[in-house]
């Protein structure tokens, strides 16, 4: 991969990372407001999971593309 290659990937990593972050901010809010009204949470605490799982991963993958 030449250089411009790997700054288009790192870029692209980045900006999956702050969108998941806000996905995950946003999650909690939800956690929040159902918490507050007494819903069930089991749904909105899988997601939030989910979510984290799937930043981790792209964290990782970014590391991948910085350390080639």
């Amino acid at each position: 991969m030449d250089r411009e290659q790997e700054h288009k990937h790192v870029a692209q990593a980045e900006r999956h990372i702050a969108e998941l972050k806000k996905d995950i901010t946003r999650q909690w809010q939800i956690i929040e407001e159902l918490s507050m009204d007494r819903q069930p949470l089991h749904d909105a605490v899988s997601m939030l999971k989910f979510l984290k799982d799937h930043l981790r991963i792209m964290e990782r993958h970014r590391q991948s593309i910085l350390s080639v």
